[in-house]
């Protein structure tokens, strides 16, 4: 009578998955979360793993919103940029993913930039890409606005994502604490009232919101400055204008 070898107990610990096994453990892509303060290197991190990704044959679509160029690509303030698909809170994203499959492209992974100005069911269209399509999407953008609330489409990412990475890279308040909060300086003072998104052009002193552009005879200076929690909640942006300088962008 022949006799069956006891299981190898180590095989539970194999990285191989045995014959069969893989319909129990469903094959999906990963929704990732970057997040940080402004001048923290999001985009700069972003344009790095699409990098990483097309260097082992990988094919990607770069998406962005309101990027602070002004232009269709993803900028990072040290100065390497790459054209992105412009999208707006209107885009569906699946079907964008679906058009691009249409036309002949595979993608393989998506990367987001500015992807706090995502609307929250944009946030589910990339959860479902990941899950039913096998998309790994990497997104990356600030958690919170002005007001030190949670724009929407971070806080749907928060609620979806697999994982959530702040950016490590340290960003200094003027004091030299780490800073994390975005405040909106006008005219030299902290503002804690207006639209969130606020679309400034400080070279031209003119600012405006999606909802109400400025006439073109009124100006004002709006800029950003990551502050710490404490300055922050103070409005106290330091002496030194030099400082306030480098975070200055339209």
């Amino acid at each position: 009578m022949e006799t069956t070898a006891d299981p190898d107990p180590t095989d539970a610990l194999s990285a191989v998955p045995a014959a069969g096994s893989r319909r129990a453990v469903p094959v999906t892509g990963h929704l990732r979360f970057y997040y940080g303060p402004m001048d923290c290197g999001k985009s700069t991190l972003a344009l790095q793993v699409d990098h990483n990704h097309a260097r082992q044959g990988r094919k990607g679509l770069l998406l962005v919103l309101r990027d602070r160029s002004g232009k269709p690509q993803i900028s990072s303030r040290i100065g390497i940029s790459r054209a992105a698909i412009e999208i707006n809170a209107d885009v569906d994203l699946c079907e964008l993913v679906r058009s691009t499959w249409a036309a002949g492209s595979r993608v393989d992974y998506l990367i987001v930039d500015e992807a706090q100005f995502l609307a929250p069911a944009q946030v589910d269209q990339l959860a479902e890409l990941a899950d039913d399509s096998q998309v790994d999407v990497y997104c990356f953008g600030i958690a919170t606005d002005f007001r030190s609330t949670l724009f929407p489409g971070s806080r749907r990412l928060f609620e979806l994502a697999d994982d959530l990475q702040p950016v490590q890279v340290d960003v200094l308040c003027w004091c030299g604490l780490p800073a994390r909060f975005n405040a909106r300086v006008q005219d030299g003072q902290v503002t804690r009232a207006g639209d969130t998104v606020l679309v400034a052009d400080t070279g031209h002193a003119r600012v405006g919101t999606d909802s109400e552009p400025l006439p073109e005879q009124w100006s004002t200076t709006v800029r950003y400055q990551v502050l710490c929690r404490r300055h922050f909640r103070l409005g106290d942006l330091g002496l030194s204008q030099g400082v306030q300088g480098q975070l200055t962008f339209a």
